[in-house]
This record gives structure tokens, sequence and C-alpha cells, in this order.
């Protein structure tokens, strides 16, 4: 094992758990004053659930074992037989570092769907929804992707960081949630603004900073395919954000912080499952190419289906994340990361851009199934939504009884 390689994963292990802190941050400027607390605490429950879970139970359902390609077994119940010795995943650090590093992935990936659900779903329902969630869909989609014998990985389908795994998936479940739960109160009447665009700016800059964690720390060790993947996401954040103020300029004559912000934002998400696959200078395409499609494809989605997905989760994590793997299919590259069996559609091959294809196909069935049976079983314990009273004084007093702002004497946006 390689003390250096430890150090490196356990500091990416912390970059990627300070990225949910930052998603609070990042979704609870987004939205009103009323329904700051009950979306951060959305997030902040989720620290603590995830852990729980993925201690007990989770990481053994994801990595231990194999059953059909699509789930592991409880080999490694509570982390026993997890150690200090190095694990099946990685020679050069111990077992306990993987675990721990994959542990925050767990964590994230739940909360990113929380954004499409805000101000209309009782705190009980979606603790319940995200534990079930967790099994139902985070686990199996894990062992599928990066588990030994993974139907995913066995195909051919490649995703370095999560693209499948992560964002795909939590976007399609703010989908489904998102046209489940139906349209907050008025939604058609009311004009929903920014509260705080310090927190928007902040969290943003938190998951930046954390998402060199997330993608460069995939690599498992401080080497060179870590290097790569965070010049690469570094460049497509970039990209991204340049196009989002370019197309806020062409739009409303002026860039503002909060398009700036969501457009690093989707550039991250659109690199990571190629990260460590794509050539550099195909990174500098694929953010700028993901601001359109977000910037374009939000409100398109929302129109066209008339849902209301709060803070765009699907718009931005689904739309993202789905371009990202196809982007991975197009200019990966099997002498960057001999985990591809094949180059990408832009080098002649059409192997791997297929396998791509099917891996997103599977994660949007899996993804969409999941969300349905989980909303069913949460439905026989606990009603979903809110009342409307509830709804109108805002849920952080009704699920919480806390005020963000107690001094506040104006009226709410």
């Amino acid at each position: 094992m390689s003390s250096g390689d430890t150090a490196f994963m356990i500091i990416s292990a912390a970059l990627v758990f300070f990225m949910t802190p930052g998603l609070a941050f990042f979704y609870g400027g987004l939205v009103r004053r009323k329904n700051v607390v009950n979306t951060m605490m959305a997030c902040v429950s989720i620290m603590g659930l995830a852990v729980v879970m993925w201690a007990l139970f989770g990481y053994s359902l994801a990595f231990g074992g194999n059953h059909g390609g699509v789930i592991g077994d409880f080999r490694w119940l509570g982390l026993s037989g997890v150690g200090m010795e190095a694990g099946p995943y990685a020679d050069n650090i111990p077992h306990l570092v993987f675990c721990a590093f994959q542990m925050m992935f767990a964590i994230i990936t739940p909360a990113l769907f929380t954004g499409a659900l805000v101000g209309r779903m009782r705190f009980k329902a979606l603790f319940l929804f995200v534990a079930l969630w967790s099994l139902v869909v985070y686990y199996p989609l894990a062992h599928m992707v990066w588990g030994e014998g993974g139907l995913l990985a066995a195909i051919g389908s490649v995703d370095f960081a999560g693209g499948n795994v992560v964002h795909i998936s939590s976007g399609v479940t703010a989908l489904v949630m998102a046209v489940l739960l139906g349209r907050r109160r008025g939604y058609e009447h009311t004009v929903y603004r920014v509260h705080n665009i310090p927190f928007v700016a902040l969290g943003a800059s938190m998951l930046w900073f954390g998402w060199f964690g997330f993608n460069a720390g995939s690599a498992l060790g401080a080497n060179g395919l870590a290097a790569h993947a965070f010049m690469t996401s570094a460049i497509a954040s970039a990209s991204a954000m340049m196009a989002w103020m370019l197309l806020d300029v062409i739009k409303d004559g002026r860039p503002t912080l909060v398009g700036a912000s969501t457009g690093l934002v989707v550039g991250l998400v659109a690199i990571t499952p190629g990260a460590g696959f794509v050539p550099i200078w195909s990174s500098f395409i694929i953010g700028a190419l993901v601001s359109p499609i977000c910037y374009f494809g939000v409100p398109l989605v929302k129109r066209k289906l008339k849902i209301d997905d709060a803070l765009d989760a699907f718009g931005c994590h689904g739309l993202g994340g789905i371009w990202g793997g196809i982007a991975t299919g197009i200019f990966g590259m099997s002498s960057i990361n001999g985990a591809a069996r094949w180059n990408g559609l832009a080098f002649g091959d059409t192997e791997l851009f297929a396998a791509q294809l099917i891996g997103i196909a599977v994660t949007i069935a899996v993804a969409v199934a999941g969300a349905l049976v989980c909303y069913a079983i949460v439905r026989l314990f606990t009603p979903i939504r809110v009342s409307e009273r509830d709804e109108q004084i805002g849920l952080d007093l009704s699920q919480h009884g806390e005020h963000a702002y107690p001094s506040f004497n104006g009226l709410d946006q």
C-alpha cells in the first residue's frame, strides 16, 4: 500500500463530503425565505442517514459480492471484514479508505434530487423516501457500474465518477417526483425569486472545490490519471461558466452571478463521467455545450411536461449527466484509461458510444421504476405532501418550527 495514495484518498473523501454542505447553501440560497431551513435540512439530514445506512449494509450491498450483476450481498454487514488492509477494489489504499470515499457519493446523490421537491413535501415522507431510494436505486446502480461483476461494467459502459450513478439517477428521480407531487400552489401566478444570491455563490464555490476530490479522487490514487481528471474538471466547469454568462448576455443583456454559478455546476456534472477518459481538449467542448443544453432544456422540459422542478434538478443533473455520458462515448480514449475497452465515436469506434447509450437507458429505467416503487411505499405510511396551510406559511415553520431569519420583518419573496 501507498501512504501517499492513502493520504490523497482520505483528503478526496473529505472534499466530497464538503460538497453536501455546499449543496445545502446552493439550494438554500435559491429558494424562498420561508423554505430555507427545510431545504438545507434535507441535505444535512441525509448526511447522517446515508452514513449510518452505508456502514450498516449499504457498502456491502453495493460492493460486496455479486448477484446477477445487479446487487451485492451482506458479507461486509456493519463493515465486518473491512479494515486497514487493502481491499479488492484497490491494492494501494486500505479497504476502509475506499469504503469511506464511496460513502461520500452515497451521501450527496439523494441530496441532489431534493431540489426538485422544495416547498411541498413533508420532511418525514422525504426522509423515508431517501432511505428506500438508496436501497432500491443507488446501491444497485453503484454495483452495476463500479462493483465486481457489475452489469453495466460488463457490457463496456464506463462512468469515471458518477454520471450514471449520481447525476442521471438523481436527476431522473427529481423529474418523476416533480410529476407525482404536482406543482406548488399558485405556481402559475407566482414569481419565484432567488432570495440569497451570496448563498448561491458560496454553495457553488464549495461544490467546485469539493468536486476536485469527487473527480480526481476517482482515480483511486495520487497519480497521473488523477491529475488528468483534475484538469478536465477545471476546464469543463470554467468553459460552461463562460458559456452560461454569454447566454445571459445574449438573452438579457447582462451576466448574472446566479447564472455563472449554475453554469460552473452543470459543467462539472457533464465532465464527471468522462473526466478520466476524455482528452483534455475535449473538456472545452463538453463544458461549452452543456450550458446551452441545460439553459434551453430546463424551460422546454418544464413547459412541455408542465412540471414544477423547483430548482431544476432534472434540467441540470439529468440533462447534464446524460450529455456527459454521451460525450464520454464520443471522446473517450482507451489510451487515457484502460477501463475503456474502445475509443469513442470521434476516433472511429462505435462500441463505446453504444455501450454508453445502453448504460444511460438502464440508469433511467432503474431510476424511474425505483422512484415509483419508493413513492408508493412511502404513501402507505405517511402523507407525501404538506397541507395547503403548511405550504403557505412555509416548511421552515411547519416542519421544523424554525425561522432562517427571525429578525426579518419584510414581506417574503
